[in-house]
């Protein structure tokens, strides 16, 4: 049978988590959030940081949005970090973590896989979970050509999925079709030949491993253009601010920055700085510290300028003058996009003299 093959396998060789030596919803719960757009060996150490800052939900609920963040930093898709306060504070007003499928997927942040992950791995209740992984390997064992990024081929995959599912033993068999799909059927070379579902395996008979599953969209991919300004003062104060709604980033910490179209070069960079940022009267120095640094998001490419820009004393003009003054010495305390993080490090690799 394909789940008594596909567990036996499990007991050979999946893999060894920390989330899977626990039946605590909310730790389930923590590690399905971190785990989303984010493999395990990134994730594993975001996962015990949080689990040793935040052990219960009771305390994620209570910590500040800055810290969560923070703590967050570096893994992306914040939205995922807000998602993740908002269902602890909702666990925390419940009293406990209730073992009902409506309220987990009524949660913030919380699909039908995640849903389905949280009551088969910390309730043992029926629920097959459908994720990247599972989808190849059902398409590849069934030979579905229907491409899974459709009504009807979700609809179909997700009817193979609930039947399928061990109902005695769904969380094991939930944990091993998810690993199979990580370690075995891998989306470039799968590894066919030592593979316990060949003879059986649709895909494999008929020489489509390699073109299953099927998507039928492909997203375009938007370029956007950052010119970061990284502007402190002699005596080691730097310029923040908060991003806001509706784009990339919201409510993390940034540098003064321009978007535009294209490239800018030095010369208009600091046209820019002496015109729309500076007041007359300031000494300034500007310096480009390095140029074309490109951050890849799930459909937009960003190529990153950044430049050093250090005044006598503190005072800008424009949008920025309500930026937040901080010491250089404290920028660790807030939350940057990895972007800048990437970007910080060049400055230290190579910081211009003030």
């Amino acid at each position: 049978m394909f789940n008594v093959q596909l567990e036996s396998w499990y007991s050979s060789f999946g893999r060894d988590l920390p989330w899977r030596h626990t039946s605590d919803p909310y730790l389930i719960m923590l590690s399905e959030f971190i785990l989303q757009q984010t493999q395990i060996s990134q994730g594993m150490d975001y996962y015990l940081r949080f689990a040793e800052r935040f052990p219960t939900a009771e305390s994620l609920a209570d910590a500040s949005e800055e810290e969560v963040l923070r703590l967050w930093q570096g893994l992306g898709y914040y939205s995922r970090a807000r998602h993740l306060h908002a269902a602890a504070k909702q666990i925390a007003v419940a009293g406990n973590f209730p073992q009902d499928y409506a309220f987990v997927r009524a949660l913030p942040g919380v699909g039908d896989y995640t849903a389905a992950a949280i009551m088969s791995f910390a309730f043992g209740q029926p629920y097959a979970v459908l994720d990247g992984n599972v989808q190849r390997v059902l398409a590849r064992y069934f030979g579905i050509s229907e491409p899974i990024d459709t009504t009807q081929g979700r609809k179909l995959l997700r009817t193979l999925a609930d039947e399928m599912l061990d109902r005695q033993h769904p969380a094991l068999y939930n944990q091993a079709i998810m690993d199979f799909g990580a370690l075995q059927c891998k989306p470039s070379v799968p590894a066919c030949e030592v593979c316990p579902l060949a003879e059986t395996c649709q895909a494999l008979r008929d020489h489509l491993v390699d073109k299953l599953p099927v998507k039928a969209k492909r997203t375009a991919v938007r370029d956007r253009y950052f010119t970061y300004i990284y502007t402190r003062t002699e005596d080691g104060q730097t310029l923040l601010r908060r991003r806001g709604g509706g784009d990339i980033w919201q409510g993390l910490f940034e540098f003064p920055m321009i978007e535009s179209d294209n490239k800018l070069t030095s010369e208009q960079v600091d046209e820019f700085i002496r015109s729309s940022l500076v007041k007359i009267g300031v000494k300034v120095k500007v310096e480009l510290v390095v140029s074309d640094v490109r951050h890849q998001l799930t459909h937009q490419r960003l190529h990153a300028d950044f430049y050093c820009l250090t005044l006598s004393h503190k005072t800008v003009n424009g949008q920025w003058s309500n930026g937040h003054w901080v010491k250089e010495s404290d920028i660790d305390r807030y939350a940057l996009p990895r972007l800048l993080e990437k970007l910080m490090e060049k400055m230290k690799e190579g910081r211009p003299n003030s």
